[in-house]
């Protein structure tokens, strides 16, 4: 079971996803909350996975979709904290090549800062 937990640092909306996200009602759960904060207008989001224990393949479609929904609406999202056997999902299916990664929150909260400072 995935939980979400959302918290607001200065324009940055942070969504803490901790657990083990895979196939089932609480994928569609987590989706949806990061849907529903993409249509309401946030612009600059994390999806923070420090403490996200595990993700099947359905965890990183739904990742990849929100990321292109985010684009969409003229957002920009990145990921922070993957680590372990998440890291390593991400590394087998090269999505560096559709998402933007960081260590930890903070580097993803300085990088939105300074795209929004150069754009």
């Amino acid at each position: 079971m995935v939980e979400t937990k959302t918290q607001q640092l200065a324009d940055v909306t942070v969504v803490e996803l901790s657990g083990r996200l895979h196939l089932g009602n609480t994928l569609s759960y987590a989706e949806n909350a990061i849907n529903r904060l993409i249509d309401d207008g946030t612009r600059k989001m994390v999806i923070d996975l420090t403490r996200l224990d595990y993700m099947d393949s359905s965890g990183l479609g739904m990742l990849i979709f929100c990321g292109g929904r985010m684009q969409q609406s003229g957002g920009h999202l990145r990921i922070a904290g993957a680590g372990g056997s998440v890291s390593r999902i991400f590394e087998i299916a090269n999505a560096n090549r559709v998402l933007e990664f960081d260590a930890d929150l903070a580097s993803a909260c300085r990088h939105l800062s300074s795209e929004s400072a150069a754009g």
